[in-house]
């Protein structure tokens, strides 16, 4: 037995790290999470600011968002690979350098193309930090109540993060200036990033995955390429070749995407997902339901300011009871799904949409916030929270367990797809009406034609989801037994 001496010589063990207290890892993701919500529809009220201030055209403006929202979803599914990879801190401390960067450089930007390529970059940051706030918060928390209570806090914020985003915007344009819309993101992105490097944990998948660098790099380009060719049929008309070459090279790209898909050893979209009827019909009819859904803030943010001379702030406050509408129909509609299932109440939720579009689409130069805004704003929003949640129920109804994350990453990629090639088309639409007449008059019957034909896309998702999603209620109701 040794003596005391000798066990006092012996050096002591090293000192674990200190693992830091759960509330400091939601925090730090959360805040992460919420600042890319934010940034996709923060822009929206500042868009006519922007465009006095740049020189942007009419057309021009959707760049604005569909550079942040094509990035983001051709490169979402390729960040959540590389987190499990390369370490989920790892990943997004550089994501979210990447995004606070952008945004620095956004804020600052002196001509309408340097404010495009910065939100690319955003997009992309946004990208590689979003999937990797909520892997952080499942690997830091055990299974049961605390999980569960980090993933509703996430959830929460990110549902917050979008409903606030118009007024947020419109302080910030109205009190300060547009750039500031961007450059908010630079100090509180810098005070995550500090506490992240401090405080957050490493910790990644034990079997190395390779990443699909050329499957995201082609999916982008494809998506962007296609949209690019849509807004040129409007100055350019469908039958130039200013508008048919990009549109070709953009399905052609889009085609070697897929093929590089179904022969690569992890691809970032595994293609045979989509032969399950649940996975395929699912993503299609959130594509359908995203490309009518996503430009009703673009439009009505457009409405306010340019037709009934709304000032930014008042455009804001104007977009808290759609805000509030949207996040009390996602929060009922886990309960309604229990009740009449998730297929019917996709239908109904896509169908208040609908009636909601066709209401605002009649919108006209007079028109006032209880006459012509508040009633089917809150229709069209109340319609797209009931909807969201039954579809992506649907499509990780037909995953296995191991499969699960994979689709959700597939739906939220369709539902940004969907609103990128929506947005194009329907500010085609909405610039081409515009231009056969003049002033207030002829831009509010532009905006108002955009809803009618987004009411129109809707009602195409919803005769997909009649046809093509399960009709199981046990297949699409979640935990029934």
């Amino acid at each position: 037995m040794p003596s005391a001496a000798t066990s006092t010589a012996l050096p002591a063990p090293p000192r674990p790290r200190s693992t830091p207290p759960g509330w400091l890892v939601t925090l730090l993701v959360c805040a992460g999470q919420f600042l890319v919500i934010l940034d996709v529809s923060v822009v929206n009220v500042a868009l006519p600011a922007m465009r006095s201030g740049l020189g942007l055209s009419e057309l021009g403006l959707q760049w604005i968002v569909n550079a942040y929202v094509i990035t983001f979803a051709g490169f979402m599914l390729l960040g959540g690979r590389a987190a499990d990879l390369f370490g989920r801190k790892r990943i997004f401390v550089l994501g979210l350098a990447l995004f606070t960067v952008a945004s620095l450089a956004g804020g600052v930007a002196q001509q309408p193309w340097q404010l495009i390529v910065a939100r690319s970059l955003q997009g992309i940051g946004a990208a590689v930090l979003s999937p990797a706030t909520l892997t952080i918060l499942t690997t830091s928390f055990p299974t049961g109540p605390a999980r569960t209570r980090a993933i509703a806090t996430w959830t929460a914020v990110g549902a917050g993060g979008g409903a606030v985003g118009g007024l947020v915007g419109g302080v910030l344009t109205q009190y300060l200036s547009w750039r500031w819309v961007l450059l908010i993101n630079v100090p509180v992105g810098a005070l995550v990033l500090v506490g992240a490097v401090l405080w957050l944990t490493e910790s990644r998948q034990a079997t190395a995955r390779r990443l699909d660098i050329p499957g995201a790099l082609l999916a982008t380009a494809g998506l962007g390429l296609v949209a690019y060719g849509i807004v040129q049929t409007e100055t350019a008309g469908w039958g130039s070749a200013a508008a048919l070459l990009p549109l070709f090279a953009g399905l052609a790209v889009i085609g070697a995407f897929l093929a590089v898909e179904s022969r690569a050893k992890a691809p970032l979209m595994p293609l045979g997902m989509f032969r399950k009827r649940a996975v395929s019909s699912a993503n299609a009819a959130m594509l359908l339901s995203g490309a009518a859904m996503f430009s009703m803030w673009y439009f009505l943010s457009l409405y306010m300011q340019n037709v009934l001379g709304y000032s930014p702030l008042r455009a804001g406050l104007s977009f808290i009871p759609h805000s509030l509408s949207i996040v009390i129909g996602s929060k009922l509609a886990p309960q309604l799904m229990h009740r009449i299932g998730a297929k019917t109440l996709a239908i109904c939720g896509a169908g208040l949409s609908a009636c909601g579009m066709v209401w605002q689409g009649a919108m006209g130069v007079h028109g006032t916030y209880l006459g012509t805004l508040l009633g089917p704003g809150i229709l069209m929003a109340f319609g797209a929270g009931l909807a969201a949640t039954p579809i992506a129920a649907v499509a990780t109804s037909g995953a296995a367990p191991g499969e699960q994350g994979l689709v959700s990453g597939l739906i939220n990629t369709s539902r940004q797809m969907g609103g990128a090639l929506g947005l194009s088309v329907l500010s085609t639409v909405a610039a081409a009406h515009a231009l056969t007449g003049d002033g207030r008059a002829a831009l509010a019957s532009g905006y108002g034609l955009a809803f009618h034909v987004g009411a129109l896309v809707l009602v195409a998702a919803i005769v997909l989801m009649l046809v093509a999603l399960p009709r199981r209620r046990e297949d699409t109701t979640a935990s029934r037994g």
